[in-house]
């Protein structure tokens, strides 16, 4: 495939990750105000996200082995379909038991379009540039916390939160005309079996990058998902103000993101380190902030600097390890991704039910130490495998 149309097929996902992202993610900028709208606490309005991650952590693999024989083009835009049926109908403020099944809905074909870009992006590229194109599709991540979800977060705040909908739903469908007009038909050339694809579950250093991906998004969620009410709470941030800090959290994941894209492909475990130490210096960070939005800010900012790469480094410790079967591992770093956000938004949650808001920041940090452990293992493991000891 031309490179030309590796990068045009990169830069068209990166747009459908950002409409998938602000709706996802999109909701945590807003639970304080569904929690209120709803009379439920900010636990129970939790699950809109932890149900949705979780969801496609136990379908995802399942539905992407399915779909992996189907034009790529085709899926890509029915997982987009779905998401824009989800957010039409959430503008109408359905009862909380029926937004829950419109947020699960479009997790059907959500780790999918991760999947199929990411692969389709990546054809016939170097191991390199193929890190590089990953990171501008995944980059719609940190697109999304710099754009639309502090951008819908401030709608919300001065009119209401179902107008975060309305802006999520243009910008999907925007994203489904010009993947319609400009991106090529892909259809599937190379039927792998599925007794192929699941021997990768098999490999230990496919499983040890599992869980780098798994506990390490898990240890950025137990806190990250309740950012706003953290904010307002224990720092006493307005909602303007909250919007502004989810802006800077967005600015600096988009520049990190950027830079753990070139640095991966390089060094992976080093690079790896680097931003987990994020993990202990955010919480010890928090506990000195003054009363100043200045030093609230400067914390936030690095919190983005550290957080913004770890799906990232989730792909990258999962597909380096499983070459031969890059759609399917791709499905995998996206359902156990989800399954860390699940986890990591139910651990914060139970926390601030019985400890209070304040102790958010430090929830994660557990997480932290078993992802520095498991990042050990990997690093063991492959220096075993450039050793000539074991089968990657």
């Amino acid at each position: 495939m031309n490179l030309v149309v590796n990068k045009r097929i990169a830069y068209i996902g990166c747009l459908g990750v950002l409409g998938i992202i602000s709706t996802e993610f999109g909701v945590i900028g807003i639970l304080p105000q569904i929690a209120k709208y709803y009379h439920i606490n900010i636990g129970t309005a939790g699950y809109l996200l932890s149900l949705f991650a979780l969801t496609i952590a136990v379908t995802g693999p399942f539905m992407v082995l399915y779909v992996s024989k189907f034009d790529k083009k085709k899926i890509m835009m029915s997982a987009l379909g779905l998401f824009l049926i989800s957010n039409f109908f959430s503008i109408f403020s359905p009862p909380f038991w029926l937004l829950m099944i419109l947020r699960i809905l479009p997790t059907i074909l959500h780790p999918a379009f991760f999947s199929m870009a990411i692969a389709a992006a990546t054809k016939d590229t170097s191991a390199q540039m193929q890190m590089r194109l990953t990171s501008i599709i995944i980059g719609g991540i940190a697109l999304a916390q710099v754009t639309l979800i502090p951008f819908t977060t401030y709608i919300a705040s001065i009119y209401t939160w179902q107008l975060t909908y309305v802006i999520q739903g243009f910008i999907i469908l925007m994203t489904l005309f010009i993947m319609y007009k400009f991106l090529p038909a892909m259809p599937n050339t190379e039927v792998k079996s599925f007794k192929n694809q699941l021997s990768i579950l098999t490999r230990p250093r496919f499983i040890a990058g599992t869980a780098v991906n798994l506990f390490f998004i898990t240890a950025w969620f137990c806190s990250y998902s309740y950012f706003a009410d953290y904010l307002s709470k224990s720092k006493e941030l307005s909602a303007q103000q909250i919007s502004y800090m989810l802006l800077l959290f967005g600015v600096m994941g988009v520049i990190s993101n950027f830079l753990a894209g070139r640095l991966l492909g390089k060094y992976m475990i080093w690079t790896t380190l680097f931003f987990l130490t994020g993990t202990f210096l955010v919480p010890l960070a928090f506990q000195y902030t003054t009363g100043s939005i200045l030093s609230v800010a400067v914390v936030v900012g690095f919190w983005g600097i550290m957080y913004g790469p770890c799906f990232l480094i989730g792909v990258g410790h999962m597909v380096s390890a499983a070459s031969d079967a890059k759609e399917f591992a791709n499905s995998l770093q996206t359902s156990f991704g989800n399954l860390g956000v699940s986890l990591g938004t139910a651990t914060g949650g139970w926390f601030i039910n019985y400890y209070g808001i304040s102790i958010t920041p430090w929830v994660g940090t557990g997480f932290g130490l078993l992802t520095f452990f498991m990042v050990l293992c990997r690093a063991w493991l492959d220096r075993n495998v450039h050793a000539g000891k074991e089968y990657s």
